[in-house]
């Protein structure tokens, strides 16, 4: 012990109210002769004598008269800042030696307060004996127990038997909403070795809510470090439901999910393709801007795949790269293998790098080592680099890379390099608006039949844009200059240096007309909104323009308000057309919410239309198919979206897509939804139909359903299903899934998913968490783990 630790700014103070006898209380008097360093309460009251003993003539002046009961504590003068203030029914002792409290006794230091049935405080030690109902609080702990020894100064002590609840909260890195974390548990002896650092022998942790708690982390020693935010256990196991599950001879983990190295939770599943899964990560937490994930994988029917991941982040650059490797495919009897990098660099102020490159080793690695569609359904592995820069707010230039391994199809084009530059000014008198899109590209190709060669583009555009309250007007005219060098011809009698020069034109224009209504006891601003789009561009040969990145677009509303019906610089449209649609809103009049909005439109052509694609049939009809859309949130709990793309022609719905989803409340969402598409090729009324059903629902007593079920109606088959069901057990989670999708109808892949997730420190199994929400849109994760280790906002 360290000596006295008062100074005259940090007093003794000892309340005289409650030296007072409270009501059918009898005083105590002490029993030691009154002296000028002792205290004594006689059965009549604190005489000034003792007021003077116990801190000054200021506590004389506040005591109540002889008989009175005591104030309540609100009504106390508040202590000085490190003054420590000592209560009771009853004190007597000497100040500077030993003081006892006895009967609801509890001393106080700014945020430490020590309550028990019996204090015994020594001032020169600091030093303060609790026995009877023991109570600890301090700044988000409280400690209970029947005896306890506290340094008051120094935060050191023990603990008898104690029950232990510490909160904190969470660090400012993790990426959900800032929160409070609470370690809880019991034990023989806690030790109390300083600010935030406390050892316990024969004890347990937990998240859960005391008595009772659902899982524990039991320990022979535990050691719980809230500087560094890391608890440490010997000995130890998860205890789930009375039942040990897992056992560690030795273990650290995250008291409040911050960032540590050490081995993360095993993960195991089931998959055809794969049998039993399991994997045994360890993450290191290199600095707090770097950290590492290495995984080792068994897989039963493949054999074992070592894989790896390190991340990384600064001021300037940021970026992640992963690597697999599995030394002998025991189904393919081959060495597989994945790299991926991505990095994105802040050069300098305006200037900018990226680097996307992925490699595998063979063409069906992930249909093979992957459970998820999305990532088995992949054709093309991105490689490029790019570089951009931002000048004055109004122009850019980039650099490009660009090339792909191509896993099944035709390989796109690459492009080696594409440079662009891109501007544009508001500021030009009178309104004005100028633009300009100028690109060169080398394009390349794997395939040594197909044509490669320059490409150089320039687009310069000025429009005068007139906008008021109830129309607005926009005319525009464009030069699209294209210039390409090939290798060789693209057709017999076609040509190798190619220079095409297209003048464009459009005037887009539309009114807007509202009006007050009164709908179902409801008040809406009902509008009306009519737009006509027209675009004239004359015809240039094209039959010779090889086809590098040229596609034609998906028809819908964006499509016939735009230019161009292709994408890309290869195709330039010949137009002679206008688009006119109407669309009419419904809006809530008190907030303002769009309840409802449908559209319909059509184009029509004053001229036959002559450049194609190739292998293209053109229509010769003088005017397209009939669009329309209903959409909106029809309730505060039901959102639809519908859409129909009419032959009128043929009197035929070429596509019909519809969407409804019900969502009253958090994992509460149904969605329907239904695609038709006519097979134009076989002139074939029953085209694609395809029925998508999903959703997410409370089945009672904190169980929950989740799946989705999407079936082709045309083949007859179930293209991908997902069932699964999840328990919310306050501070953990069971959730199970399983999981079946076809690429095509001879390939099918199966997965299973358990995971038991116990909140503030792990999950066990495999994680269907990111398959459930790709499956049912708007489902709500029924826990707010923060078992995961983090890093960045990732």
């Amino acid at each position: 012990m360290s000596g006295p630790l008062f100074a005259a700014d940090a007093p003794l103070v000892v309340s005289p109210d409650l030296i007072a006898p409270r009501p059918g209380v009898p005083a105590v008097a002490s029993e030691a002769p009154a002296a000028a360093s002792e205290v004594r309460a006689p059965a009549g009251g604190p005489t000034p004598a003792a007021d003077q003993a116990y801190g000054g003539a200021p506590a004389a002046s506040a005591n109540p008269a002889v008989g009175a009961g005591p104030r309540e504590a609100t009504d106390l003068p508040t202590p000085a800042p490190g003054a420590t203030e000592l209560r009771a029914l009853r004190i007597f002792g000497t100040r500077a030696l030993e003081l006892v409290a006895d009967g609801e006794a509890e001393l106080q230091r700014d945020d430490i307060r020590v309550s028990a049935d019996r204090l015994t405080y020594r001032e020169l030690t600091d030093e303060v004996l609790a026995d009877g109902n023991v109570r600890l609080l301090k700044d988000g702990t409280e400690v209970t127990g029947p005896r306890a020894r506290l340094i008051v100064h120094e935060w050191t002590g023990e603990v008898e038997t104690p029950r232990y609840a510490l909160t904190r909260p969470t660090a400012p890195e993790t990426p959900d909403a800032p929160r409070e974390v609470t370690g809880s548990g019991e034990a023989e002896v806690m030790l109390l070795e300083g600010e935030n650092q406390y050892r316990l022998r024969r004890a347990t942790w937990t998240t859960c809510e005391a008595p009772d708690p659902d899982w524990y982390i039991k320990a022979d020693d535990l050691r719980l470090d809230y500087d560094r935010e890391v608890g440490t256990a010997h000995g130890s196991s998860i205890v789930f439901k009375d039942v040990p599950i897992f056992w560690w001879p030795w273990t650290d983990f995250p008291l409040v999910a911050q960032r540590k190295s050490g081995f993360l939770t095993p993960t195991a599943g089931i998959a055809n393709r794969t049998g039993v899964d399991v994997s045994l990560p360890y993450y290191w937490n290199i600095a707090p801007n770097y950290d590492a994930t290495l995984s080792p994988r068994l897989m039963a029917r493949r054999g074992l795949q070592f894989g790896g991941e390190f991340r990384y982040l600064t001021a300037s650059y940021r970026g992640e790269s992963r690597l697999e490797w599995m030394p002998r495919d025991q189904v393919t009897r081959e060495r597989r293998s994945l790299g991926s990098l991505q990095h994105q660099h802040r050069l300098a102020p305006g200037l900018h790098a990226s680097l996307d490159v992925n490699a595998v080793s063979d063409r069906t690695y992930f249909e093979d080592l992957s459970s998820r569609v999305a990532v088995a359904v992949q054709t093309n592995l991105l490689r490029e680099g790019r570089l951009g820069y931002s000048g004055g707010g109004w122009w850019t230039a980039s650099a490009l890379a660009q090339s792909y391994q191509t896993l099944s199809g035709v390989a796109p084009y690459r492009r080696l390099p594409q440079l662009a530059l891109n501007a544009a000014r508001r500021d030009l008198p009178a309104g004005g608006v100028f633009a300009f899109a100028g690109e060169f590209a080398r394009f390349d190709h794997p395939d040594a039949q197909r044509i490669t060669g320059n490409r150089l583009v320039a687009y310069p555009q000025l429009s005068l844009p007139y906008r008021q309250a109830g129309y607005f007007i926009v005319p525009k005219i464009g030069l699209h200059v294209t210039r390409y060098d090939l290798d060789r011809p693209f057709i017999a009698d076609g040509r190798e240096d190619i220079q095409r020069t297209v003048p464009i034109l459009s005037v887009d224009g539309g009114l807007f007309f509202d009006r007050p209504l009164s709908l179902f006891g409801g008040d809406y601003e009902q509008s009306l909104e009519p737009r006509l789009f027209y675009v004239r561009v004359p015809h240039r040969r094209q039959d010779d323009v090889p086809v590098f990145d040229s596609a034609r677009y998906d028809f819908g509303f964006a499509q016939i308000f735009s230019e161009n019906r292709y994408s890309g610089s290869d195709r330039i449209a010949d137009s002679n057309q206008v688009t006119v649609a109407v669309t009419s809103r419904l809006v809530e009049s008190a907030t303002g919410i769009e309840r409802l909005r449908g559209t319909i439109g059509q184009r029509y052509y004053f001229s036959d239309r002559r450049v194609a694609l190739p292998g293209e049939t053109l229509s010769l009809s003088n005017s397209t198919d009939i669009l329309a859309a209903l959409a909106g949130r029809v309730t505060a709990t039901t959102t639809l979206d519908t859409s129909l793309q009419y032959n009128p022609e043929d009197g035929l719905a070429e596509r019909f897509n519809f969407y409804l989803s019900y969502r009253p409340g958090h994992a509460k969402v149904l969605n329907l939804g239904y695609r038709y598409a006519r097979d134009a090729v076989q002139d074939a009324r029953d085209g694609l139909r395809d029925l998508d059903l999903s959703a997410q629902w409370p089945l009672g007593g904190r169980w929950f359903g989740v799946g989705r079920i999407n079936r082709s109606i045309k083949e007859g088959r179930i293209t991908e299903a997902v069932a699964g069901v999840e328990y919310d057990g306050g501070c953990w989670v069971f959730r199970t899934a399983a999981h079946r999708f076809a690429t095509n109808p001879d390939d099918v892949t199966n997965a299973l998913f358990v995971q038991l997730e116990l909140s503030g420190l792990a999950s066990l199994g495999s994680n269907p968490v990111n398959l459930l929400r790709r499956s049912v849109p708007g489902y709500g994760k029924i826990s707010g783990t923060i078992s995961d280790r983090i890093f960045g906002g990732n």
